[in-house]
Protein backbone atom coordinates (compact mmCIF):
# COMPACT_ATOMS: atom_id res chain seq x y z
CA UNK A 1 0.00 0.00 0.00
CA UNK A 2 2.51 2.47 0.90
CA UNK A 3 4.72 1.78 -2.58
CA UNK A 4 0.90 2.33 -3.92
CA UNK A 5 0.64 5.77 -2.60
CA UNK A 6 4.02 6.87 -3.29
CA UNK A 7 3.40 5.78 -7.37
CA UNK A 8 0.37 7.63 -6.92
CA UNK A 9 1.85 10.51 -5.36
CA UNK A 10 4.50 10.79 -8.11
CA UNK A 11 2.01 10.36 -10.58
CA UNK A 12 -0.16 13.76 -9.60
CA UNK A 13 2.85 15.58 -10.37
CA UNK A 14 3.05 17.65 -13.47
CA UNK A 15 5.29 15.61 -16.13
CA UNK A 16 7.10 18.65 -17.57
CA UNK A 17 7.69 22.65 -16.87
CA UNK A 18 4.03 23.10 -18.76
CA UNK A 19 2.17 20.47 -17.20
CA UNK A 20 1.74 18.43 -20.42
CA UNK A 21 1.00 15.40 -20.37
CA UNK A 22 2.68 12.49 -21.41
CA UNK A 23 -0.26 10.72 -23.13
CA UNK A 24 -2.38 12.03 -26.48
CA UNK A 25 -1.23 15.25 -27.42
CA UNK A 26 -4.62 15.31 -29.63
CA UNK A 27 -7.23 15.94 -26.67
CA UNK A 28 -7.13 19.55 -25.64
CA UNK A 29 -7.70 19.75 -22.18
CA UNK A 30 -7.33 22.04 -19.04
CA UNK A 31 -4.26 22.62 -17.43
CA UNK A 32 -5.43 20.71 -14.50
CA UNK A 33 -6.45 18.19 -16.56
CA UNK A 34 -3.18 17.14 -18.21
CA UNK A 35 -1.63 15.82 -15.53
CA UNK A 36 -4.76 14.70 -13.15
CA UNK A 37 -5.73 12.41 -16.52
CA UNK A 38 -3.15 9.68 -15.51
CA UNK A 39 -4.15 8.65 -12.52
CA UNK A 40 -6.47 6.04 -12.10
CA UNK A 41 -9.40 6.83 -10.02
CA UNK A 42 -9.09 4.60 -6.97
CA UNK A 43 -5.38 5.89 -6.64
CA UNK A 44 -7.00 9.69 -6.73
CA UNK A 45 -9.12 8.75 -3.88
CA UNK A 46 -6.77 6.77 -2.00
CA UNK A 47 -4.09 9.96 -2.00
CA UNK A 48 -7.03 12.98 -1.91
CA UNK A 49 -10.07 11.22 0.45
CA UNK A 50 -8.19 8.72 1.62
CA UNK A 51 -10.26 5.96 0.43
CA UNK A 52 -9.78 2.19 -0.26
CA UNK A 53 -12.38 0.78 -3.44
CA UNK A 54 -15.21 -0.34 -0.99
CA UNK A 55 -15.41 3.28 0.74
CA UNK A 56 -15.66 4.72 -2.58
CA UNK A 57 -18.15 2.49 -3.60
CA UNK A 58 -19.92 3.18 -0.76
CA UNK A 59 -19.82 6.96 -1.50
CA UNK A 60 -21.08 6.49 -4.82
CA UNK A 61 -24.22 4.43 -3.68
CA UNK A 62 -25.19 7.39 -1.05
CA UNK A 63 -24.60 9.82 -3.61
CA UNK A 64 -27.01 7.76 -6.06
CA UNK A 65 -29.62 7.19 -3.56
CA UNK A 66 -29.06 11.19 -2.48
CA UNK A 67 -29.57 12.04 -6.36
CA UNK A 68 -32.34 9.29 -6.72
CA UNK A 69 -34.49 11.14 -4.36
CA UNK A 70 -34.82 14.78 -6.02
CA UNK A 71 -35.47 13.06 -9.29
CA UNK A 72 -38.26 10.60 -7.58
CA UNK A 73 -40.22 13.79 -6.30
CA UNK A 74 -40.56 15.22 -9.76
CA UNK A 75 -42.02 12.09 -10.95
CA UNK A 76 -44.20 10.89 -7.99
CA UNK A 77 -45.58 15.02 -8.53
CA UNK A 78 -46.29 14.33 -12.19
CA UNK A 79 -47.34 10.82 -12.37
CA UNK A 80 -50.27 11.85 -9.57
CA UNK A 81 -50.84 14.86 -11.83
CA UNK A 82 -51.39 12.66 -15.04
CA UNK A 83 -53.49 10.36 -13.10
CA UNK A 84 -55.87 12.97 -11.29
CA UNK A 85 -56.08 14.35 -14.74
CA UNK A 86 -58.37 10.91 -16.23
CA UNK A 87 -60.63 11.51 -13.88
CA UNK A 88 -61.73 15.50 -14.15
CA UNK A 89 -64.75 16.57 -15.97
CA UNK A 90 -62.35 18.25 -19.20
CA UNK A 91 -60.68 15.13 -19.91
CA UNK A 92 -63.64 14.26 -22.29
CA UNK A 93 -62.91 17.25 -24.24
CA UNK A 94 -59.52 16.31 -25.52
CA UNK A 95 -59.51 15.41 -28.89
CA UNK A 96 -57.94 11.69 -29.76
CA UNK A 97 -54.27 13.13 -30.47
CA UNK A 98 -54.44 15.11 -27.15
CA UNK A 99 -55.65 11.75 -25.68
CA UNK A 100 -52.51 9.75 -27.08
CA UNK A 101 -50.33 12.79 -25.82
CA UNK A 102 -51.75 12.02 -22.40
CA UNK A 103 -51.59 8.07 -22.88
CA UNK A 104 -47.73 8.40 -23.96
CA UNK A 105 -47.00 10.80 -21.17
CA UNK A 106 -48.65 8.57 -18.10
CA UNK A 107 -46.58 5.55 -19.67
CA UNK A 108 -43.20 7.22 -19.60
CA UNK A 109 -43.89 8.96 -16.17
CA UNK A 110 -44.76 5.36 -14.97
CA UNK A 111 -41.59 4.43 -16.61
CA UNK A 112 -39.27 6.70 -15.34
CA UNK A 113 -40.78 5.85 -12.33
CA UNK A 114 -40.23 2.88 -11.92
CA UNK A 115 -36.25 3.24 -13.16
CA UNK A 116 -35.75 5.56 -10.67
CA UNK A 117 -37.19 3.31 -7.94
CA UNK A 118 -35.54 0.44 -9.00
CA UNK A 119 -31.83 0.70 -7.55
CA UNK A 120 -34.11 0.38 -4.16
CA UNK A 121 -35.47 -2.83 -4.85
CA UNK A 122 -32.14 -3.91 -6.43
CA UNK A 123 -30.50 -3.26 -3.09
CA UNK A 124 -32.98 -5.41 -0.86
CA UNK A 125 -32.64 -8.11 -3.61
CA UNK A 126 -28.95 -8.44 -3.22
CA UNK A 127 -28.36 -6.95 0.23
CA UNK A 128 -25.81 -8.92 1.94
CA UNK A 129 -24.69 -10.39 -1.30
CA UNK A 130 -21.28 -8.04 -1.75
CA UNK A 131 -23.03 -6.61 -4.80
CA UNK A 132 -22.50 -2.57 -3.83
CA UNK A 133 -20.33 -2.08 -6.78
CA UNK A 134 -22.74 -3.88 -9.39
CA UNK A 135 -25.84 -2.15 -8.01
CA UNK A 136 -23.83 1.18 -8.22
CA UNK A 137 -23.29 0.67 -11.65
CA UNK A 138 -26.90 -0.77 -12.34
CA UNK A 139 -28.55 2.17 -10.35
CA UNK A 140 -26.59 4.44 -12.32
CA UNK A 141 -27.76 3.44 -15.92
CA UNK A 142 -31.30 3.25 -14.44
CA UNK A 143 -30.97 7.09 -13.44
CA UNK A 144 -29.39 8.41 -16.71
CA UNK A 145 -32.37 6.34 -19.06
CA UNK A 146 -34.99 7.34 -16.04
CA UNK A 147 -33.75 10.86 -16.12
CA UNK A 148 -34.46 10.58 -19.87
CA UNK A 149 -38.04 9.16 -19.71
CA UNK A 150 -39.09 12.22 -16.83
CA UNK A 151 -37.75 14.64 -19.39
CA UNK A 152 -40.43 13.72 -22.19
CA UNK A 153 -42.57 12.86 -19.70
CA UNK A 154 -42.24 16.73 -18.39
CA UNK A 155 -42.16 18.23 -22.20
CA UNK A 156 -45.44 15.75 -22.49
CA UNK A 157 -47.24 17.48 -19.64
CA UNK A 158 -46.46 20.66 -20.63
CA UNK A 159 -47.88 20.56 -23.89
CA UNK A 160 -50.95 18.74 -22.74
CA UNK A 161 -51.73 21.58 -20.26
CA UNK A 162 -50.61 24.39 -22.65
CA UNK A 163 -52.80 23.02 -25.69
CA UNK A 164 -56.19 24.11 -23.30
CA UNK A 165 -54.63 27.64 -23.38
CA UNK A 166 -52.44 27.71 -26.15
CA UNK A 167 -53.88 25.51 -28.73
CA UNK A 168 -51.65 23.98 -31.49
CA UNK A 169 -48.76 27.06 -30.36
CA UNK A 170 -48.22 24.55 -26.99
CA UNK A 171 -46.18 21.99 -28.98
CA UNK A 172 -44.04 25.02 -30.15
CA UNK A 173 -43.67 25.72 -26.13
CA UNK A 174 -43.04 22.06 -25.16
CA UNK A 175 -40.53 21.84 -27.87
CA UNK A 176 -38.45 25.14 -26.16
CA UNK A 177 -38.76 23.49 -22.55
CA UNK A 178 -37.33 20.17 -24.40
CA UNK A 179 -34.36 22.66 -25.53
CA UNK A 180 -33.95 23.48 -21.94
CA UNK A 181 -33.85 20.23 -20.74
CA UNK A 182 -31.06 19.23 -22.72
CA UNK A 183 -29.13 21.91 -22.27
CA UNK A 184 -29.21 21.90 -18.38
CA UNK A 185 -29.78 18.41 -17.91
CA UNK A 186 -26.83 16.90 -20.47
CA UNK A 187 -25.85 19.31 -23.21
CA UNK A 188 -23.28 21.16 -20.14
CA UNK A 189 -22.41 18.72 -18.26
CA UNK A 190 -21.10 16.28 -21.39
CA UNK A 191 -19.14 19.63 -22.80
CA UNK A 192 -17.39 19.71 -19.30
CA UNK A 193 -17.18 16.18 -19.33
CA UNK A 194 -14.81 16.67 -22.66
CA UNK A 195 -13.17 19.40 -21.66
CA UNK A 196 -12.28 17.93 -17.75
CA UNK A 197 -11.25 14.23 -18.60
CA UNK A 198 -10.26 12.99 -15.66
CA UNK A 199 -10.28 9.38 -16.84
CA UNK A 200 -6.69 7.99 -18.17
CA UNK A 201 -6.05 8.02 -22.00
CA UNK A 202 -5.10 4.92 -22.03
Amino acid sequence: MGRQHEEAEHQRRPSGPAGRSRSSPTLVRCPQCQWLGEIDHSDWNYVMRGENELQTVDRHFTELLQELRVAQTGVQILFAFLLGLAFTARFADLSSVEQAVYLVTLVLSATSAALLIAPVSYHRTVFRQRLKSQLVSAGHRYAVVGLVLLMLALTGAVQLAASFVLGAWAALLAGALAGLFITLWFVIPLVHRMRHHHRPLD
